[in-house]
């Protein structure tokens, strides 16, 4: 019978690579009072450092509005050709009909 895969919080995952990068501990003596592999300790801890600096940027506003500005411009563009399309949707159906 195969044994089925634990899955970790994300709180959880980064306590431990955050453990992992501190330096306090060996990676081994991590893994085992977490009951983890240490290859996964050690791919958590890559992936926070690598990862780090972008958990602390935040968009700026001028990069939000020029987002939604975009949103908009493309919702109502999606609007007008749904328009046309049922226009051109009932000028077809009167050339079709003999």
């Amino acid at each position: 019978m195969a044994k089925q895969r634990r899955r970790h919080s994300a709180e959880f995952k980064f306590k431990v690579a955050l453990e992992a990068a501190k330096g306090q501990k060996t990676i081994n003596e991590i893994a085992s009072e977490s009951t983890l592999h240490p290859n996964q300790v050690s791919q958590w801890k890559q992936e926070l450092l690598e990862a780090g600096d972008s958990l602390f940027r935040l968009p700026t506003r001028k990069q939000q509005h020029n987002q939604e500005a975009l949103q908009a411009e493309l919702y109502e563009q999606i609007g007008r050709l749904k328009m046309e399309l049922e226009w051109l949707k009932k000028k077809a159906a009167g050339f079709s009909e003999p």
